[in-house]
């Protein structure tokens, strides 16, 4: 493990050296309670693999394939464990104001709690909070050009 990612908390729990309390594991991601949730439900989704930012991230098949487990394994989850939410929100939030540097998707039933959390979880252009479905539109692979024979 490099340096960045042994002091990286978020790999010291993928790594369980860390305590958390887990909501879910498979071979490419971890879940597990947000420790300062801002709403009613809080859940992280992260990579095993250390990918810093959203910013790291390609309009490639591997790419777009981790972010959609990762969006599945958080809606999942809420539907389990927040069945009487009406409101779910799914994001990341971008730099500079991404508070671990480690690919992170906030899984939020709603609502916030406190309310006046929802500052944090505002889309403001290239910054701010970034919904998972609009990420995914741009990391979607374009579809390979047929060659004209």
């Amino acid at each position: 493990m490099a340096r960045s990612e042994a002091a990286c908390i978020f790999c010291q729990i993928a790594n369980k050296s860390t305590p958390a309390t887990i909501l879910h594991t498979d071979e490419k991601v971890i879940a597990f309670q947000d420790i300062y949730p801002s709403a009613v439900r809080h859940y992280l989704v992260i990579p095993l693999e250390h990918i810093p930012t959203v910013k790291n991230l390609e309009r490639r098949t591997e790419d777009y394939s981790l972010v959609s487990h990762m969006l599945e394994v958080g809606q999942t989850l809420l539907r389990r464990d927040a069945p009487q939410c009406t409101q779910y929100r799914f994001g990341f939030h971008q730099p500079p104001l991404n508070s671990v540097n480690h690919l992170h998707l906030h899984c939020l039933a709603l609502p916030y709690v406190p309310r006046w959390k929802c500052v944090k979880f505002l889309s403001v252009g290239s910054f701010g909070f970034l919904e998972a479905e609009k990420l995914l539109e741009k990391l979607k692979p374009l579809p390979p050009i047929a060659s004209k024979v």
